[in-house]
């Protein structure tokens, strides 16, 4: 909320003439966030197999809902918010949960057919292609190549086979690069990061001023607040180029810290995944993990000039207010798998250790004498 309120503060006094302008209005998103955090942690994650069929629908029929003129708000010709009230939200931030939902409890039913061309890998990728189609028709490549990165994973952690795996990525991958030449922005972006400085003050602007802040901060800092490029100078300074900012205030100190973080969620959860008390579980630790880590990883990469402009936050940290609260939804699903990964491991060793006391189960490395056979009465 600190690089929030500090990224934004020139941006909301020269628009709504209130510095705090975004700073409040992610107040409020994180109040929201926080009680779905809670309520994603208490509530145990198996209610969510009756949910998944109508969660996914009310997505799907959101995300054409924000299509049509007169409900979708489009911003810089794209349509991907709903308005609600004083604020706006991205049904394709939703479909990334539902996504996960209802893909972990199919992938479930049919781990036995996953290894069949006809009855897995071809339903599989009618399922995929429905969801990114809906968002690519949004102009929102950056989400539609998140959702099918955390699909992929959640299909080949299910028991698909690698070859299959590769070859839903390259028919995805075709699928990318076909939409990039069908808009003509796309493809400049591609060649902006290819040369930012072919036109430095036109497409390449944005990249080289990302990397002006970067450089600026040094190892420490220019310290809390005292960010230049946020001066009008870094375009969306407080959305997809935060972490440009984090690294001109804080410096290589606080970019290095954050990596740790994301580094650190990305390996508990795959923890999580691996010691999920079911394939239902694992496969929804596995798509939030791969979800927030991968998104991550593609809005630094873009910020630090290794991949091309995405459009994309960075989890947690960006502005963006259904962005942060579904996050944080999922991370509160995240966090009841794991709860009930430990009930599970405190239940089994208990019955073990009751198991011993009583001479019932045969535990290797056991040396104790066995008493004597009680007789039958």
């Amino acid at each position: 909320m600190v690089m929030v309120f500090s990224a934004s503060e020139v941006q909301g006094w020269l628009w709504f003439h209130n510095a705090a302008y975004y700073f409040e209005r992610q107040i409020m998103w994180l109040a929201l966030g926080v009680a779905l955090l809670w309520a994603g942690a208490h509530l145990d994650y198996h209610r969510l197999r009756p949910l998944a069929w109508p969660l996914a629908l009310g997505t799907v029929a959101l995300l054409v809902v924000v299509l049509l003129p007169h409900f979708g708000v489009e911003v810089n010709g794209a349509r991907r918010w709903l308005r609600l009230g004083p604020m706006q939200m991205q049904p394709a931030e939703l479909a990334k949960v539902a996504a996960i939902i209802f893909m972990a409890l199919w992938l479930e039913r049919h781990r036995g057919r996953l290894g069949s061309l006809e009855d897995g890998v071809v339903p599989f990728l009618a399922l995929l292609g429905l969801v990114t189609l809906l968002v690519i028709l949004e102009r929102d490549l950056g989400t539609t190549l998140i959702i099918a990165g955390i699909l992929l994973s959640q299909f080949l952690v299910a028991g698909g086979r690698k070859r299959h795996v590769l070859l839903l990525a390259l028919i995805i991958g075709l699928c990318i690069y076909i939409f990039i030449r069908m808009e003509p922005y796309r493809l400049h972006r591609i060649l902006a990061f290819v040369d930012p400085w072919s036109d430095p003050l036109n497409t390449g602007f944005q990249a080289i001023q990302s990397v002006v802040a970067l450089g600026s901060g040094g190892i420490t800092g220019l310290g809390l607040g005292q960010s230049i490029q946020k001066y009008q100078w870094l375009p969306f300074a407080h959305t997809d180029f935060i972490f440009a900012i984090v690294g001109e205030e804080t410096g290589l100190i606080g970019t290095s810290a954050v990596l740790a973080l994301f580094a650190l969620f990305t390996y508990r959860g795959y923890r999580v995944a691996l010691k999920a008390p079911d394939a239902f579980g694992s496969l929804l630790a596995c798509g939030v993990t791969t979800w927030i880590a991968f998104q991550a990883m593609i809005n630094i990469a873009a910020v630090t000039v290794t991949l091309p402009t995405t459009g994309i936050p960075l989890p947690f940290i960006s502005y963006g207010g259904s962005s942060l609260a579904i996050t944080l939804l999922a991370v509160g699903i995240l966090m009841n798998v794991s709860t009930q990964s430990e009930k599970v491991g405190w239940i089994r060793h208990a019955s073990i250790d009751l198991g011993r006391r009583h001479g019932r189960t045969l535990v290797p490395g056991d040396r104790r004498r066995p008493g004597p056979v009680p007789e039958r009465s």
